[in-house]
């Protein structure tokens, strides 16, 4: 299948990006136009209804022109049978990895306001994206935020009444409560979805997830909205709209959301406004005997403006020195991203939204993020240790180490530990072989693809397994030797006079 899949005409497969359970996505350059591409590809042609339905939402993708929605270029199908989508590469990441960290207030309503503009569209056009969370939101090098994934393969043969057989799709630690339900579904649920995202970014932590599925879903349904920190009460009715636990409390759509978002924007004393200035219109006899008071008055207020620009200058200063030396506190204590708004990343880039060039706080970032990459490789090699190589899904060295390379691609420690993985799963694939657990090996050779999709090692064991099946399978062969000292032993006795003569003599 590998093979196959690096062989799509027009394109340079460069390897691939992920795997679900119905398709897998590989990077790519198209030829034609030299620019790199994500092309999704079905895993088989077994299902022809799903096939059907990978066309269909395809189409229907290719239609919501938005800059905040996934842009795909191509449909067509393989020569084995396979259909594959060909869509734009998005760079950036997703929002995923920014798990932890609590954003900047602008930050934040940026990009609710264009994934909730792009989410428009897709509801206009009749349809509900049913899984919005975080690892489904990318990011342009420009930091434009993109919605993709619109839960193909969730819908695999559920038809559009899809709740009518009592199968909750979604994510648990987003769904809306009708969602974990398993009830009617409109637009509205799209909207809770998008209300925990801006929780979880305001606040670093989804305080719905629990540890396992139940509690979570229960949370959805019982807990009440958490509230926001202090200095952002102003914004909690906000969330509280988007996560009422009735649909009708919401927001009815995702244009009234958008237009609260404007009155949120105008209704900010911080925001500069502009407008013409009035105009004072004085009697001509009284302008010459004002002219002196209005100079005095003047000079007053220049002194006065003077003397509250220098108290508030100094109050900032006050209130830099403070944040900076309570980071270096955190720092020094390894509160990288926790608690939500008492940790170092948190108070150096609320410095800098005091002093944008603030040299102090920028290298407390970067010795954070080195912190925060070391964390994270001393994570890796005791799961490593622990063979804890891909599951739990969170909490494994292959996890620990794309954590790392998220933050900083080239870094070389995790490069090489991405590789010890991979060398784990040949190493356990050949034992299993050995076994003749033809089986497991296989699923060991797929994994370790899973961890490095360039590995050659790798390949050529999934290149030969069928070989390897094939050759164990045939019989064996008894030893030719084991009948021969026999007869060796007769010839000795017939060629040797001797012994031929003491053994005549005692047999």
């Amino acid at each position: 299948m590998t093979e196959q899949l690096l062989d799509i005409p027009g394109y340079q497969v460069h390897g691939r990006l992920g795997k679900g359970g119905m398709a897998e996505v590989y990077l790519a350059t198209q030829e034609s136009l030299h620019r790199k591409v994500a092309i999704k590809v079905l895993l088989s042609t077994d299902d022809q209804s799903f096939s059907q339905r990978f066309i269909r939402e395809g189409h229907t993708v290719a239609s919501l022109h938005h800059p905040s929605i996934i842009t795909i270029y191509d449909i067509n199908q393989l020569a084995d049978g396979r259909h594959y989508l060909t869509m734009e590469f998005v760079p950036g990441g997703d929002l995923a990895q920014y798990k932890g960290e609590v954003f900047d207030l602008s930050r934040a309503l940026r990009i609710l306001q264009e994934v909730a503009s792009g989410l428009a569209v897709v509801h206009d056009k009749g349809l509900i994206h049913r899984d919005i969370k975080p690892a489904n939101i990318l990011f342009r090098l420009d930091g434009t935020a993109v919605i993709t994934d619109f839960g193909v393969a969730k819908q695999l043969e559920l038809d559009n009444d899809i709740t009518q057989f009592g199968i909750a799709v979604g994510s648990p630690s987003y769904s809306s409560p009708e969602q974990a339900q398993c009830q009617a579904l409109d637009a509205r649920s799209d909207i809770y979805s998008l209300g925990v995202i801006l929780l979880e970014m305001l606040t670093g932590t989804n305080l719905f997830r629990a540890a396992n599925y139940t509690q979570t879903v229960m949370n959805h349904l019982q807990m009440d909205v958490p509230q926001l920190p202090a200095h952002l009460q102003g914004y909690q009715w906000l969330i509280e709209r988007m996560l009422a636990k009735d649909p009708d409390e919401r927001f009815a759509d995702c244009k009234v959301l958008l237009a609260s978002l404007d009155e949120l924007a105008l209704d900010d004393p911080d925001n500069t406004r502009i407008a013409p200035a009035l105009g004072l219109v004085k009697p001509a006899r009284a302008e010459a005997g004002r002219s002196t008071l209005w100079v005095w008055l003047l000079a007053s207020l220049l002194l006065l403006s003077g003397a509250a620009g220098g108290s508030y200058y100094l109050y900032q200063q006050k209130q830099i020195s403070e944040q900076l030396a309570r980071a270096e506190l955190r720092l020094q204590e390894g509160r990288l991203l926790e608690p939500a708004l008492d940790n170092a990343d948190y108070l150096f880039r609320q410095v800098l939204t005091r002093d944008p060039d603030n040299l102090q706080a920028m290298d407390g970032l970067a010795r954070v993020l080195q912190a925060r990459i070391n964390q994270y490789l001393q994570l890796a090699e005791q799961r490593l240790a622990e063979q804890q190589l891909m599951l739990p899904e969170d909490d494994s060295a292959i996890y620990y180490y794309r954590q790392v390379l998220a933050l900083e691609p080239d870094n070389l420690l995790a490069l090489a530990g991405t590789n010890r993985v991979a060398q784990r799963y040949i190493e356990q694939s050949e034992a299993a072989y050995k076994r003749r657990e033809f089986a497991l090996a296989l699923a060991l050779v797929q994994q370790g693809l899973e961890v490095e999709p360039a590995n050659e090692p790798l390949l050529q064991l999934l290149d030969g397994h069928n070989e390897r099946v094939r050759l164990a399978q045939l019989p064996r062969r008894k030893p030719a030797a084991a009948s021969q000292p026999a007869p060796a032993t007769r010839s000795a006795k017939s060629d040797n006079p001797v012994k031929r003569l003491w053994n005549n003599l005692f047999d």
